[in-house]
């Protein structure tokens, strides 16, 4: 029997409801460019939230998104199974730590060719498991009040709505 190869750290294959196979791993610079490529492919209203609000992505927006602080963030992609750099990016998900707070705030982003298939689910339990292994307070996330699929998957995983300041949002929190 052939041995399986081992997957480094935080990369996962799975297949999606419709049988499609993505790999999920945490984001490289390489993947500036096709996560350029991908985010104008989507609709506006796909770009809520920290995921640059609705605006194009810049160069520099992009190389940020590409190289986290891992110390502070944590950015997992969803891709074709190839090559970081030559894979089509489908998803994004990350944590960003506010200093001194013991807070983190997430952000995912799917794409309408990959939404409603359990993919959102699969990485925010992703990024929590990262937050409790920094040892994390508290996760939270500002979702736009018309996204029903984000707001009840955030609420099936325990977290619960705060009122925020931003509107047209609703802060929803999980308790660490």
């Amino acid at each position: 029997m052939a041995a399986r190869n081992r997957l480094p750290p935080w990369h996962e294959m799975i297949r999606t409801a419709d049988g499609r196979e993505v790999l999920i791993r945490p984001i490289r610079p390489e993947d500036a460019v096709p996560l350029g490529a991908a985010l104008p492919l989507l609709q506006p209203d796909e770009l809520h939230g920290s995921f640059l609000q609705g605006q194009a992505p810049t160069a520099a927006t992009l190389e940020r998104l590409s190289k986290p602080d891992p110390r502070r963030e944590f950015t997992l992609v969803a891709s074709e199974p190839l090559q970081p750099g030559e894979a089509v990016i489908g998803a994004v998900a990350r944590v960003g730590v506010l200093d001194g707070t013991g807070q983190g705030e997430f952000a995912i982003l799917v794409g309408g060719f990959l939404a409603g298939k359990g993919l959102g689910r699969h990485l925010m339990r992703r990024l929590v498991r990262w937050a409790k292994g920094k040892k994390l307070d508290r996760l939270y996330g500002e979702v736009a009040e018309d996204n029903q699929p984000m707001l009840a998957l955030a609420e099936s995983l325990g977290f619960r709505r705060e009122a925020t300041t931003a509107p047209g949002y609703v802060r929803v929190v999980l308790d660490l």
